[in-house]
């Protein structure tokens, strides 16, 4: 399923730049080369993971203003490109943007739920972020405003966002994460009171035909998600587009045909 309308559903502030990525220094803090004047640009970036195969000196880096002027880094690193891009429909080769911005996928969800998107949360009336359960904190709550006793169960869901491709495949985590294995944990429980769990993949980058666990990455997770299939945890996986005036949904993934035959039918 695809956004026909093409609409940006995350435009991007005025002023966003391209500039030439030098080197990540300690954790949260991305360097790059302002191609115009020469000069070394610091931003934030929020991603925690190892951004595996996308660090390459001297790839292009798109760059968004922040947006309290007092920051003391004044810019964040939105995405990083593909070696080679890929060609426009004028012959030109563009740059293949892979999002790297960790806050996109639950800005994304949002806007994709309030434009209709997401079929399976359609039914539901209130989105409730950060919402709390048992001892962890989870990406959004669905509700459908009946109150206790309503028709719909709650529906839980945790965004995730994914950069890495391997072998033809989309996956997710792309360093080891005992955090995500934490939610993972927290969804299956979910499910086995009576509420709905799924996890949103965004996968924020043009290529990857399905989607997997990185088990080579993190076999623990694999494995979490693995008995979280069986369930009955949903997965959401979308494809996001990142151009320089903003992001939208494009298409629907599938998971990998072994991964597939795990889940279990969902409740709409």
């Amino acid at each position: 399923m695809s956004d026909r309308s093409g609409r940006l559903l995350l435009p991007f502030p005025p002023r966003c730049r391209v500039t030439r990525f030098l080197r990540r220094e300690k954790r949260f803090t991305a360097v790059s080369l302002d191609p115009l004047t020469g000069a070394e640009v610091r931003a934030h970036t929020n991603n925690t993971g190892s951004m595996l195969g996308l660090l390459r000196p001297g790839t292009s880096a798109l760059l968004s203003p922040a947006a309290n002027p007092d920051r003391a880094l004044k810019w964040t690193l939105e995405a990083l490109a593909l070696p080679g891009g890929h060609h426009g429909p004028d012959g030109l080769v563009d740059p293949a943007w892979v999002g790297v911005n960790t806050l996109t996928p639950n800005r994304l969800l949002a806007a994709a739920w309030r434009g209709g998107l997401l079929p399976e949360a359609a039914p539901y009336a209130r989105m409730t972020p950060e919402a709390a359960s048992g001892a962890s904190r989870l990406d959004a709550r669905f509700d459908d405003g009946a109150g206790p006793g309503g028709g719909l169960p709650p529906l839980f869901v945790e965004c995730k966002n994914v950069t890495l491709v391997e072998d033809g495949q989309a996956q997710f985590p792309d360093a080891a994460s005992e955090r995500g294995r934490k939610h993972l944990g927290e969804l299956t429980r979910l499910v086995g009171e009576g509420c709905r769990a799924a996890l949103f993949f965004l996968v924020q980058r043009p290529d990857g035909g399905c989607f997997a666990p990185a088990e080579a990455v993190d076999p623990d997770y694999a494995n979490a998600l693995a008995l979280a299939l069986q369930a009955g945890v949903e997965t959401w996986i979308w494809r996001a587009h990142i151009g320089e005036a903003g992001i939208s949904l494009t298409e629907r993934l599938a998971l990998a045909p072994a991964w597939a035959a795990l889940e279990r039918p969902h409740r709409s």
